[in-house]
């Protein structure tokens, strides 16, 4: 029971860094929504999809590989020096290169280039936080993770409000003012990509010390060993990348010029209705990636994985019908601009397929235990595939209505897929009857919620409800045990 009780910690730690962070980015989307037309928040919704490819690119499996090699190499101090001697170059690399090619990069993407240039900033800051971040993660120190975390949030949170509500009310009223001078008409992008960039630099600021007490040294055999790990995380990152973002980038280019930002942006403002799946995936993947390669060689691992599972999906799946329920209460706060709304037919998909998602990472354990992250890669292409055949398929006649379908495919195979073959390679005694019950229940109930008595909240709360009385009646002799080892 410790043991659960310091993974719940853990991850309830960077829940706090994750879910505080997302929670002021919560406020920036009546922001976005409020002050910038549709085609314009679509444009922004392109643009940061696309940085999310970089990211993966500029990190290439290292994270990952970082923790499985800390965790099985006895020089743990060469680790984190390869590691990040690599990444530091690669990133000054990238740097110069694209600086260097940063208006032939504007014209292909279709944007200015002074965006590009803060975007290549942006990119290599984030990169050289990499290791300095999975540093705090496996020494175990989550209060200064999520502090350093939440800070880097707060300032862009801070700027954007600044930037976007109040610089332009300074300048109306005292043009001449020192203030008044740094505002720019029709800049809100550009502010936006500003806010961002300082407050990476801060970041890369306070956590810079790292490199200076770094003595360079790099170990080519172990830096070999690292990327033949690290390169197949790298291709399912970019597979996972176009799973999660290119439909926003395929609906501007399948959809018709003059309506495809502007579909872009509702569909991304109600996308973000989804928030509170993605929040607890990520705050969970955060506390749990560490947790699993340091308990790999204990005797009981499995049955402490299918214990965690279970309750993963216990708890999202009362997630998920949560939101779903009170979906059209959230969307009055996180989108007040009702145009924006006609998107939500898609929330319920897009909530379940972060769920899926979500189990999909606990059941991709095998293949990182077993050093077979090749097969990861080759998982994360299927759901790829998928993505991209839906989306070409059906955004022509459905929008992103069809993008939304595709995304619930793609995360749906790739789980069931993982499953099918951590069965066969590395066996995990999952209560597979319950896991698959509370499932259902949750998916049935949300669809009864939203689609046949939404906004009927006579009904929808009763099943909450009920869902929660079976899942106390189901776990009932846990949770007194846990009750009872509390008194004691």
């Amino acid at each position: 029971m410790g043991l659960y009780k310091n993974l719940f910690k853990q991850t309830a730690i960077y829940g706090l860094a994750t879910v505080v962070p997302r929670m002021f980015s919560f406020f920036l989307v009546p922001l976005y929504t409020d002050l910038l037309p549709k085609a314009a928040y679509g444009k922004l919704s392109i643009i940061f999809a696309g940085m999310i490819f970089f990211n993966v690119i500029l990190a290439y499996g290292m994270e990952t590989a970082f923790f499985r090699f800390y965790n099985k190499e006895t020089d743990k101090k060469s680790v984190v020096e390869t590691t990040s001697v690599s990444l530091f170059w690669t990133s000054i690399s990238f740097l110069f290169i694209a600086l260097l090619f940063r208006n032939k990069l504007a014209v292909w993407a279709g944007i200015e280039a002074q965006f590009i240039t803060y975007n290549i900033w942006i990119l290599v800051l984030d990169a050289l936080v990499i290791v300095p971040f999975s540093k705090l993660r496996v020494n175990q120190q989550p209060i200064k993770y999520a502090i350093i975390k939440i800070g880097n949030v707060a300032v862009n949170l801070f700027l954007n409000l600044f930037f976007l509500s109040y610089l332009p009310v300074i300048s109306q009223s005292n043009p001449d003012s020192f203030l008044g001078s740094f505002y720019l008409e029709d800049f809100q992008i550009g502010y936006i990509f500003v806010s961002n960039l300082i407050a990476s630099l801060l970041t890369f600021i306070v956590l810079s010390p790292n490199y200076f007490i770094l003595k360079w040294h790099f170990d080519y055999s172990l830096w070999k060993r690292m990327m033949q790990y690290g390169m197949p995380v790298m291709v399912a990152g970019i597979a996972f990348a176009i799973n999660d973002q290119f439909d926003k980038i395929l609906l501007g280019y399948l959809l018709p010029p003059d309506i495809a930002d502007a579909e872009v942006g509702v569909y991304n403002a109600c996308y973000k209705l989804g928030l509170f799946m993605v929040l607890y995936r990520t705050a969970y993947t955060l506390g749990i990636e560490p947790f699993f390669f340091s308990h790999s060689n204990s005797k009981d691992a499995p049955q402490t994985y299918a214990t965690i599972t279970k309750y993963f999906v216990i708890f999202g799946s009362f997630i998920l019908l949560s939101v779903i329920v009170f979906a059209d209460l959230l969307k009055v706060i996180m989108i007040r601009d009702d145009s924006y709304w006609e998107a939500m037919k898609v929330v319920p998909l897009i909530i379940l397929a972060n769920f899926f998602l979500g189990i999909y990472t606990n059941l991709s354990v095998w293949y990182k235990l077993i050093d077979k992250t090749h097969i990861g890669a080759y998982i994360s292409i299927v759901g790829a595939i998928i993505t991209l055949a839906l989306n070409f398929l059906l955004i022509p006649t459905m929008s992103y209505y069809g993008s939304a379908i595709a995304t619930i495919a793609a995360y749906g195979s790739m789980m069931t897929i993982s499953y099918y073959f951590g069965n066969k390679y590395y066996p995990i005694p999952y209560e597979t009857n319950k896991i698959a019950m509370y499932l259902v229940i949750s998916i049935g109930f949300s669809a009864v919620s939203f689609y046949g008595f939404r906004e009927n909240y006579l009904v929808g709360v009763p099943l909450l409800l009920a869902f929660l009385y079976f899942i106390y009646y189901n776990e009932k002799e846990l949770l007194i045990k846990m009750l009872n080892r509390k008194k004691n």
